[in-house]
């Protein structure tokens, strides 16, 4: 297959175009701006933007699947960042693109949590956003992942930067609300996979780890990566947080905005069962954090 990726440069994406490449696709991957040469071998990287229907559809051209993959966690408004623009807009004009271009396969990134009534904007977004899949004529396949772990992310290596250099993790809340990571190539081969199983079309699914751990736990795990015996973890007020994080959250180095910290609380848990499906086991959680954390400690 001729494979267009939005997003392809990314965390998930790089992983991907590794593993589309070795499958024998052929990929087009759309970038703000050209590096060099680009992507060299069976990847061309063309310039555009989601957010510009018209440099979507003239990249698009001639390919024979559509892998969307862009996403932000967090807004910068005054950059044009915003959720609306790169979840629901961007999925708007790669829809509409590929059923003017005659492309029928479409792959969606989207995340677990995602829900019509939900409180966070991230996770509307990314549920107007299916939604625009849905109810398109494409032959569909949506992926909701936990938090997604591996050498990289961005979570996890933010909380061991932060463990490397203090006795104490400050907890917000109770720190007992739980989270089901799951292993980026775990993700990054499920997408690869399903271009090949018919099985998988119109259908959406949940990609968890196969452990559910609280947040205190998790801090334990990396703290282990690490070779620390011990992490002290300070509760902070939930109340008090909800009071500072509003007007801390528009500087771009505070940690966490109110949206990350509600759908902190909610919780990311979910369904493993993609496992029997894709015919793979998932990656464990504490030898892959170790795997990436204890080597740069």
């Amino acid at each position: 297959m001729n494979i267009f990726i939005s997003g392809g440069s990314g965390f998930v994406g790089s992983r991907l175009c590794r593993l589309l490449t070795e499958r024998g696709h052929t990929l087009r991957l759309l970038v703000h701006r050209r590096q060099g040469e680009g992507g060299g071998g069976n990847i061309e990287c063309v310039t555009g933007d989601v957010a510009d229907r018209e440099s979507v559809e003239s990249a698009m051209v001639g390919c024979d699947a559509v892998i969307n993959l862009v996403g932000i966690i967090r807004e910068f408004p005054g950059r044009g960042v915003t959720f609306d623009t790169l979840h629901r807009r961007a999925t708007e004009n790669l829809v509409g693109a590929a059923v003017t271009c005659g492309i029928d396969r479409y792959l969606q990134m989207s995340a677990l949590g995602t829900r019509p009534d939900a409180v966070s904007r991230y996770h509307r977004t990314k549920w107007q956003a299916e939604q625009v899949v849905r109810n398109s004529t494409l032959g569909w396949t949506i992926f909701r992942p936990s938090l997604i772990f591996g050498p990289g992310d961005g979570f996890i290596n933010m909380l061991a930067a932060q463990l490397r250099v203090t006795p104490a993790m400050p907890v917000i809340g109770s720190g007992t609300y739980r989270l089901q990571p799951v292993h980026v190539d775990d993700v990054a081969r499920c997408f690869a996979l399903s271009l090949e199983m018919p099985e998988t079309v119109r259908q959406t699914y949940e990609l968890c780890g196969a452990v559910r751990l609280s947040y205190e736990e998790l801090l334990d795990v990396i703290s282990a990566a690490l070779g620390r015996t011990a992490t002290r973890k300070p509760h902070i007020p939930l109340g008090l947080m909800k009071m500072v994080i509003p007007f801390m959250q528009k500087i771009p180095q505070f940690p966490i905005t109110m949206d990350q910290l509600q759908m902190l609380l909610e919780e990311s848990i979910g369904s493993s069962d993609w496992q029997q499906l894709f015919g793979f086991t998932a990656r464990d959680l504490v030898s892959g954090i170790r795997e990436y954390v204890g080597k740069a400690a």
